[in-house]
């Protein structure tokens, strides 16, 4: 069914999405001009619905069918045709920043893989996971930011991987509660975990070995974002900085953590968060 919203009503329904949430992107959206943030308010709407889906479905085959619906949602938006409060919000930004439709599918098909239950992927898949669900988000955030360059392009490749290793190693617990275990196989080989159960694994005392090796992969990609930051406008990139900044305090964290109390969520406080969006503000 087509929808009857208008595109004021679309975006004011994902602007509450948005507002209600704790998302760490929040920041980045703010220091955008109208038009562009609204786009992100839409995008992250997109991104929140099918993450909610592969999280909460009661089956697999339930979220298989509602995210087979977003597809055909999808396919319908990039024919002009929207059908919710998200495709609408979405419509106008699809010619304007000259959107991808398989950067959308792309990360619809990484939450078919969450729906499936990831257990000790090889590096390959991995890889390809965290394409899906964070750098292909990227492509499409860095277009609607103003940066489609190569440089922007390898933006999103490399923080996107950066964020989702990040994700990774902060969620341990809670992926486990889902029967979920993003650490590469080859890791946990390497350092004698054979089991690999999630809550065994967990239980492991080399699983902060397992972690510092992964994170070093993540250090590498964060690295490689600043280089090609640094390649891009400093305007159209501002939020993307933003963004690294926060990541990449929650990710000292971590480190410091040494993944010892997998019990406590590492987070930052307020007055950091306000901080770090203070210095972005100057960048």
């Amino acid at each position: 069914m087509v929808s009857t919203l208008t595109y004021q009503e679309a975006v004011k329904q994902v602007r509450k999405q948005v507002e209600a949430s704790r998302t760490s992107f929040r920041a980045g959206m703010a220091v955008l001009p109208r038009e562009r943030r609204e786009a992100m308010y839409a995008l992250y709407g997109f991104c929140r619905m099918v993450d909610d889906i592969a999280d909460d479905s009661p089956s697999p085959e339930k979220a298989s069918h509602d995210l087979m619906q977003w597809k055909a949602r999808i396919t319908g938006l990039f024919r002009g045709i929207p059908t919710d409060a998200i495709t609408t919000a979405l419509l106008p930004a699809v010619a304007r920043y000259n959107l991808i439709e398989k950067d959308f599918r792309d990360i619809i098909e990484g939450m078919e893989m969450d729906a499936r239950s990831i257990v000790a992927p090889d590096f390959a898949t991995l890889d390809l996971y965290c394409d899906r669900v964070a750098s292909a988000v990227g492509r499409i955030s860095i277009r609607i930011f103003g940066a489609p360059s190569f440089a922007g392009e390898k933006v999103a490749h490399h923080l996107g991987r950066a964020f989702q290793l990040t994700n990774i190693l902060r969620d341990l617990a809670e992926d486990a509660a889902r029967n979920r275990l993003y650490l590469p196989r080859e890791l946990l080989e390497k350092h004698g975990i054979m089991e690999l159960s999630p809550q065994d694994v967990l239980k492991s005392p080399h699983l902060p070995d397992v972690c510092r090796d992964l994170a070093a992969l993540a250090k590498d990609h964060f690295d490689q974002a600043d280089t090609y930051m640094e390649k891009c406008p400093s305007e159209t990139i501002r939020p993307a900085r933003i963004m690294s900044a926060y990541y990449g305090a929650i990710f000292s964290l971590l480190l410091d953590s040494g993944w010892k109390n997998l019990g406590k969520r590492v987070s930052l406080p307020a007055w950091r968060k306000v901080l770090l969006l203070l210095k972005g503000l100057y960048l």
